[in-house]
């Protein structure tokens, strides 16, 4: 993308939205609009306040460079400005930890849903997105988060400390990083692609998100199996996100693990993409 020193907002956009959407982005529009947003330093919904405005100097250079990220290396959007909104928080977002999708509320929800002063650990926490949340909504809750990723554990507890929230933090594999201590409550967001299937995802998640919070084995349910029978042991309730097609096998595997109800909750497409086990 070449533009002009000194070029109206709008044509910024349109120049930019070409070269993003030739890249193969689903989005171009929207990720032209993001990235200028955060070169401007302003929201998005300004860009439209006065589309003539004229971009030129640091600004152009530095927005060039972010959309040839985008449209040639295929970066996210989220790394390249640093921040995700997730429910009502502005995450910052690094190539440490998986980007929060849209989908992962469900298990937010579920949370949402425990009793007063009820005890929850988000196991693979990442950014930090569940237990954030959950200690944003419901500061009555005791929140824990463990990550097995020291890179990932570092960013959860930048946000926590950026935002101002009480969230503990432990390190370790799964539940061993909080091994003896009591919860009412598993939640987990864990990786559930199966490895073949690396080659056909979009090259912004394959080339950047942290592949140890993506891939988990032949056919994705490697963490569930070590999770949920560990989790059924010392918890009533455990509630895990899955990918499509799963749902099925992983009730399953709570049903065997002693979590006699189950139930899968669909995301907005209606795919079951949270799958929640009680005693």
């Amino acid at each position: 993308m070449t533009i002009a020193s000194g070029v109206p907002v709008r044509d910024a956009l349109d120049s930019a939205g070409v070269a993003i959407k030739a890249s193969g982005s689903e989005t171009p529009r929207l990720d032209a609009e993001l990235l200028l947003a955060h070169v401007l330093g302003v929201r998005r919904e300004a860009l439209f306040l006065d589309p003539g405005h004229e971009v030129a100097g640091p600004q152009i250079r530095e927005y060039q460079s972010l959309v040839r990220r985008r449209a040639v290396e295929h970066a996210p959007v989220a790394y390249l400005i640093g921040t995700r909104g997730f429910r009502r928080l502005d995450l910052a977002v690094d190539p440490r930890g998986l980007i929060p999708r849209p989908e992962t509320e469900l298990l937010v929800e579920v949370g949402l849903e425990l009793p007063q002063g009820a005890s929850v650990v988000d196991v693979g926490t990442g950014s930090g997105a569940i237990a954030l949340a959950l200690a944003d909504e419901r500061p009555d809750l005791r929140v824990t988060a463990t990550d097995v990723d020291e890179g990932a554990l570092a960013l959860a507890r930048e946000n926590a400390a950026r935002l101002g929230l009480d969230v503990s933090f432990a390190a370790g594999d799964l539940l061993d990083a909080v091994a003896g201590a009591a919860f009412d409550a598993v939640l987990s967001n864990p990786p559930y692609i199966p490895d073949g299937d690396r080659a056909g995802l979009p090259a912004d998640v394959r080339d950047h998100e942290p592949p140890g919070a993506l891939f988990a084995g032949a056919d994705g349910l490697d963490v569930y199996r070590r999770l949920i029978p560990q989790a059924a042991a010392v918890v009533p309730l455990v509630a895990v996100e899955v990918g499509a097609g799963q749902a099925a096998a992983v009730e399953a595997l709570m049903r065997e693990a002693g979590l006699t109800s189950t139930e899968a909750r669909p995301d907005l497409a209606g795919i079951p993409r949270v799958v929640v086990g009680r005693t």
